[in-house]
């Protein structure tokens, strides 16, 4: 009963709070996040009735598997943008951009960091610094696919954007991997060549052949039904496959090996969408069927937006300087490299700010670096705080971006009551 009751309750808060943000013309994304903080351990949730909000952080994870399913569906959908027609177009610009922004943003945010590392060691280690680099590779895929469906946006930036957030979390896994392999090197005094290159480049590449398997898979166990309502529930229980069988870990020889559920939904989802010729229609059905869900991702996403952190004044500084050159490194890193392979103007200026969202990926991070111990701490902190500030502002303004660029066109549209609307 108390799950239920809480999971209404998420719900019933994201929705309404959906139509206060329609009102200010934010994102409906942001209203879910804002939902969460106020269903959390920190409002509702502090007055410990079983069941009427989070009442702890401890709570919040009994729910992990939403956010986890979630995701799979999020990374199934934007494996649909990587079909071959389009790859033709933008798969050399898309390549070459994913992988210079991101090495930007790291770079940028590691020199402001090692900075603020000689002028306050007792603040901010070196090993912290360069975790913290790693971690400002990833862009939150969930915000921005959600900003992109919420306004229908259509053009050639959005065309760019999704398999750019696509890649980049793959940049991400190997930058971090190699930057938490150094750290770890420096605190130890010892170095990891399986741990640095080995894994990571395993993760990546087992986690893409898992996904490619799967998607073969999907292809043919369709081929035996011929009903949408059936062919939806076998695209449910892959996608549920995908993300159980993502999680498995184990050693072989002492190098550890790990899936990225995120590349695996993406890959059976960039499978499926090449070889299936009903992938579009299916692709729409899983959508809508999939909506209650990510709503319910996003609010328990604003929930574990640790606010306590405000509290201490050296995080909310070093986080701030964080932030700043992560977005810096993002917009120009998009920026010069959509201009060296000369994409549109509206490219060259827009795609770098649709890039700032931040979450589920760098909070993966974040977790994997309380492995260093007291500085691992320190990369969680900053890691949240600029979560939340990135969680709450990103949305709004790639919806800016996209608006700017021509790709959200307002039109009059027929409500459920038959009532005319603007999107």
């Amino acid at each position: 009963m108390e799950t239920l009751l809480c999971l209404s309750i998420c719900l019933f808060a994201g929705l309404m709070l959906s139509r206060v943000a329609k009102i200010f013309k934010l994102p409906a994304v942001t209203a879910y996040l804002i939902a969460g903080i106020l269903v959390g351990p920190y409002v509702l949730g502090s007055f410990h009735i079983p069941g009427i909000g989070f009442t702890s952080m401890a709570n919040i994870e009994a729910y992990d598997i939403i956010p986890d399913v979630a995701l799979g569906f999020i990374a199934f959908s934007i494996g649909n943008e990587f079909r071959l027609s389009q790859l033709k177009q933008i798969g050399k610009q898309a390549t070459v951009i994913g992988i210079f922004q991101a090495l930007v943003a790291c770079l940028l945010v590691d020199a402001a960091l090692i900075a603020v590392h000689f002028i306050a060691p007792d603040k901010l280690s070196l090993p912290a610094a360069i975790v913290l680099g790693a971690v400002a590779t990833a862009t939150a895929p969930a915000a921005t696919l959600m900003v992109v469906k919420q306004y229908k946006a259509k053009g050639p930036l959005t065309s760019l954007l999704l398999p750019i957030v696509a890649l980049d979390d793959a940049v991400g896994l190997i930058v971090f991997a190699v930057s938490f392999g150094v750290a770890k090197a420096l605190i130890v005094g010892g170095v990891d060549v399986v741990s640095i290159i080995v894994e990571p480049l395993l993760e990546v590449v087992l986690s893409l052949v898992l996904g490619a398997v799967l998607g073969y898979a999907f292809n043919f166990c369709e081929k035996f039904f011929h009903s949408r309502s059936k062919r939806l529930a076998m695209s449910v229980t892959f996608i549920f496959l995908a993300v159980s069988l993502s999680m498995l870990k184990f050693e072989i020889g002492g190098v550890h090996i790990a899936f990225s559920s995120l590349l695996t939904c993406m890959m059976l989802g960039t499978i499926f969408c090449n070889i299936c010729d009903f992938s579009e229609e299916l692709m729409d059905r899983v959508d809508r069927w999939t909506a209650p869900l990510l709503i319910l991702f996003f609010v328990i996403s604003g929930a574990e937006l640790e606010l306590s952190i405000f509290k201490d004044a050296g995080i909310v500084l070093i986080g701030v300087i964080y932030i700043i050159f992560r977005c810096l490194g993002k917009y120009f890193g998009a920026s010069i490299s959509a201009k060296a392979t000369k994409c549109d103007k509206n490219i060259v200026k827009y795609l770098g700010i649709t890039l700032f969202p931040q979450a589920g990926v760098a909070l993966g991070m974040a977790i994997k670096a309380h492995e260093l111990g007291e500085e691992g701490a320190i990369v969680a902190n900053i890691t949240l705080f600029a979560v939340l500030i990135y969680e709450i502002i990103g949305p709004f303004l790639t919806k800016i971006s996209l608006l700017k660029a021509g790709e959200i066109n307002p039109e009059e549209k027929v409500s459920a009551r038959g009532e005319s609307v603007k999107s």
